[in-house]
């Protein structure tokens, strides 16, 4: 399948900035793992876009993310791995095989059913990958039944993945509530932490703590990532009214008082009672 030609020149344009003789200094010099961390900025400022509404930046950022889908399969293309092309071609393929009550013939099927063929099909998909990866003598992607599950994904949303797994073969709490006793018993832990002072006592409990978090948040299908973004908004909105009280007051922050800014932060959270 040609690409259509806004596609095509996107990529002639990065094959120009990597053309070792006339293409950018700062693209040439770059690689895989220094690319890396760009994509991961670029994927959270769509979703930044996304959650704040703003789909003028939303079609900008997108963009910005295509682009870096672009960089990394020319450079593949360069080491003669594989083309944008390829890529295009692999996720059709995916989508049409994990589909198959829309382009096969398994049509009627309910939502359970759904998911369930769709977790077989991936099952047979980690088979035929470790397959050719052990023809092309790579060493297997994962380990063990919680393998498969990338390392750079953000702490909270690791976790979730990791009980949701484990949550399959029946590893797992079956209410919630017993999820918030194991949270009141691992505050506790990080309360006797503390008080032996050694920082990677703490710094574990506070781990376990964070983790139990997250799979509480799992039993209620809610993403955790999602719900601390949606705090830390919550919080600089408060906080800024705060900021904008004292001004008003020709006061500033430093000049402020705890209890000062407390009765502020009471009167921003009941102005803010219908917001997020």
């Amino acid at each position: 399948m040609p690409p259509s030609s806004e596609v095509k020149r996107l990529l002639e344009i990065m094959a120009a900035l990597r053309h070792p003789e006339t293409g950018c200094p700062w693209d040439l010099e770059q690689d895989f793992a220094s690319i890396a961390p760009y994509t991961l900025e670029e994927a959270y400022e769509v979703v930044d876009a996304i959650e704040r509404g703003d789909f003028v930046d939303l079609k900008e950022e997108l963009g910005d993310l295509l682009l870096q889908v672009v960089f990394h399969a020319r450079m593949a293309e360069e080491k003669h791995l594989f083309t944008f092309s390829d890529v295009v071609d692999a996720i059709v393929q995916k989508l049409i095989r994990r589909h198959p009550h829309v382009f096969g013939d398994a049509r009627d099927m309910s939502p359970e059913e759904v998911k369930d063929t769709w977790d077989r099909i991936k099952q047979e998909e980690k088979a035929e990958r470790l397959a050719a990866r052990a023809k092309a003598g790579l060493p297997p992607d994962m380990t063990g039944f919680l393998g498969g599950i990338p390392t750079p994904l953000p702490g909270l949303t690791r976790a979730q993945k990791l009980t949701a797994k484990a949550a399959k073969v029946g590893f797992d709490w079956p209410e919630a509530r017993q999820v918030v006793a194991k949270i009141h018993e691992e505050l506790d832990e990080v309360q006797e932490a503390a008080e032996t002072g050694i920082r990677d006592r703490i710094e574990d409990e506070i781990g376990d703590l964070l983790f139990a978090v997250a799979n509480l948040a799992r039993h209620y299908d809610i993403d955790p990532e999602a719900a601390l973004r949606r705090t830390n908004a919550k919080f600089e909105r408060r906080f800024s009214a705060i900021e904008t009280a004292l001004a008003e007051k020709n006061r500033t922050l430093d000049e402020a008082s705890l209890d000062e800014m407390e009765n502020l932060w009471v009167e921003a959270k009941l102005k803010d009672r219908g917001s997020p």
